[in-house]
């Protein structure tokens, strides 16, 4: 475990995927030249109709039916509709006076760097070290399925783990940015029971169901931390067509169940072209194919040089070096073997 405070950080700002135009730059070639398999969205996004004009219109108003659609989705109603959970993620912080926030080397950066600007202590942990500096904690924040590996815990093990933080008015918070592919181990509604106080969920729809654009993510809670986050982010923070179109894609349970069915095979395929060039995924996350290899530098810039536009991670940055590659759709696995065989035949000649 390792500790560090404002004076001492951790790591610059978080770097994402999703930049093709910075790789453009670097690399040449435009939209058509490359396949962007850098974040974990999905590829198939919800097919949303033409927008009423009222819509854009009006100051932006969270109506009944949009509360229903929310309870037959998540389970629950008890959330905060916030402008993406990484409106969230740096609000959040400000929550609390300064304290220890328990947070994984290997997972989604943003995290740390937001409690750590806040004037926090960020312990960052290896997995196996959880159990051991739990009691240490104040907050511990985990992302379910974690980004980038795509490791699991289950709901037990979760609630677990918050009874030991809530005995001393500490805090889980669970990322499930990841999760509605199989929502199983969710922890969602156990989030608004009475006896769950500091367990903060976050989910939005941007992974699932592609529409990473609108920015619309949901704070599950006790009121108390609801209210106190709701001051914080302020009225109308959720703009009308992220609305309009969040309640649309959440009430169609046909394409949800469509979206499912496609996101497995398309990862079950792009899983198979990565082994057959030894690159073996961690996970079986649909959208999360985590590959640890050795040649890491020789690797990130022949995917590049191919037109594939993958995350690259090192052993500086999160103790590992490895590869990460979101979802494809169907239609560009063709496209995605040749290129991923050129780059590995480059990979094998230096």
């Amino acid at each position: 475990m390792v500790d560090f405070k404002q004076d001492r950080p951790c790591h610059a700002a978080p770097l994402h995927g999703g930049n093709l135009l910075a790789v453009q730059a670097r690399f040449g070639g435009g939209d058509a030249d490359w396949l962007d398999c850098s974040t974990g969205i999905s590829p198939y996004s919800y097919p949303l109709p033409a927008m009423p004009e009222s819509v854009a219109q009006r100051l932006p108003q969270i109506s009944a039916e949009f509360w229903a659609v929310l309870e037959q989705y998540y389970g629950s109603a008890q959330c905060l509709p916030v402008a993406g959970s990484q409106a969230a993620i740096v609000a959040l912080p400000q929550l609390r006076a300064p304290c220890r926030v328990g947070v994984l080397r290997l997972s989604y950066a943003e995290h740390a760097w937001r409690w750590q600007l806040a004037g926090h202590t960020v312990c960052v942990l290896a997995r196996d070290e959880i159990d051991a500096a739990l009691d240490t904690l104040d907050v511990l924040i985990l992302v379910n399925p974690n980004n980038p590996d795509g490791h699991c815990w289950t709901a037990q093990q979760l609630l677990a783990m918050h009874a030991r933080l809530a005995a001393r008015g500490g805090w889980l918070i669970v990322d499930e940015a990841f999760i509605d592919v199989d929502a199983a181990e969710s922890v969602c509604q156990a989030a608004s029971q009475n006896n769950r106080s500091g367990l903060i969920v976050l989910r939005g729809i941007g992974k699932f169901f592609g529409l990473a654009g609108l920015r619309l993510g949901f704070v599950f809670a006790d009121p108390a931390i609801l209210a106190a986050l709701a001051q914080i982010i302020g009225p109308w923070s959720v703009s009308g067509p992220a609305l309009w179109a969040g309640q649309l894609a959440l009430a169609d349970v046909a394409w949800q169940q469509l979206q499912k069915t496609r996101l497995q095979q398309a990862g079950q395929a792009i899983r198979a072209q990565l082994m057959t060039h030894g690159l073996i995924p961690s996970s079986e996350h649909p959208l999360m194919q985590f590959c640890v290899v050795d040649q890491i530098d020789q690797w990130g810039y022949a995917l590049a040089a191919n037109g594939i536009y993958a995350r690259v991670f090192n052993t500086q940055d999160v103790g590992v070096n490895a590869l990460r590659f979101g979802a494809l759709t169907l239609q560009q696995q063709a496209q995605f073997a040749q290129r991923l065989a050129r780059a590995a035949a480059q990979v094998q000649s230096t």
